[in-house]
């Protein structure tokens, strides 16, 4: 996060609040898509109920934070991406529970101070940092610069890794159908953030920026979440096969949306 942040400047963020039109649009889809998508795979693939609870507590869940590492690399607009996961994440303390007991059957416990807090240590204070760092002291910006994404890289794979490792022996088990319902869940966030938010009028950085907020799931909350309010511990699996597959199709769509340019209007340096 610090090191997204070191990429803006105060004046970003503050032209991403002039957006209303696409705060809104990725909220609404946000907590729109992802669930539905999570209770009707569940339904289509007649997953198990342990499972089918784990991969719809997912979708109900915020954007995660390494969205915003993926929006910078897609050539998306980082300052929109960073307040809609701040704006996810807050409102999680309602949304995530409120529409995880309607699909999936279940009340989910969040503590919304709790969470209100991690929002501002892990994703707002470190950017805003960055950003002061970046207007204020650019030569140190300069010189740091090159090294923060293999910093990042390696904190991402260390993260990921950790929750595979602590579930293994369930996703083995598990077989292909949890991990074949998670690709169903994240592509379709992917595609339907993207497609919404060009039919709303939203330009084509903004919309990378919500398909990518969109597709991509806090699935670490949903982990912990579902090992404190769930009996069966099987319902974690899900969450810990999701926690890859955002990352790896993030990355893939990362990938190809760099190496797409942009319209001349919405060009920048990156």
């Amino acid at each position: 996060m610090l090191g997204m942040g070191m990429t803006l400047t105060p004046e970003d963020l503050q032209g991403a609040l002039a957006m209303p039109k696409e705060l809104f649009t990725g909220f609404v889809l946000q907590y729109s898509v992802m669930p539905l998508s999570g209770f009707l795979v569940s339904k289509l693939l007649r997953l198990p109920s342990h499972y089918a609870a784990g991969l719809i507590l997912v979708g109900c869940c915020p954007g995660g934070t390494a969205s915003n590492i993926i929006t910078y690399l897609a050539r998306g607009n980082v300052a929109l991406s960073v307040l809609m996961t701040a704006a996810s994440t807050i409102s999680a303390a309602v949304m995530t529970p409120f529409l995880t007991s309607r699909l999936a059957g279940q009340y989910v416990a969040v503590d919304a101070i709790a969470l209100c807090l991690s929002t501002v240590q892990v994703v707002l204070a470190p950017v805003l940092v960055g950003a002061l760092l970046n207007k204020y002291c650019r030569s140190f910006v300069v010189v740091v610069s090159p090294v923060m994404p293999f910093i990042v890289v390696a904190n991402v794979a260390i993260l990921c890794g950790s929750v595979i490792a602590q579930n293994a022996s369930a996703i083995f088990t598990s077989g292909l159908q949890v991990v074949f319902s998670c690709c169903a869940l994240h592509t379709s966030g992917f595609l339907f953030g993207y497609i919404l938010s060009r039919m709303m009028g939203i330009g084509v950085s903004s919309s990378r920026t919500i398909s990518i907020e969109v597709g991509m799931q806090n699935s670490l909350l949903g982990l912990v979440l579902a090992a404190q309010h769930f009996a069966n511990p099987l319902t974690t699996v899900p969450c810990a096969v999701s926690s890859v597959c955002h990352l790896l199709f993030g990355s893939i769509f990362a990938g190809i949306w760099r190496s797409t340019p942009l319209p001349e209007n919405e060009e920048k340096q990156y």
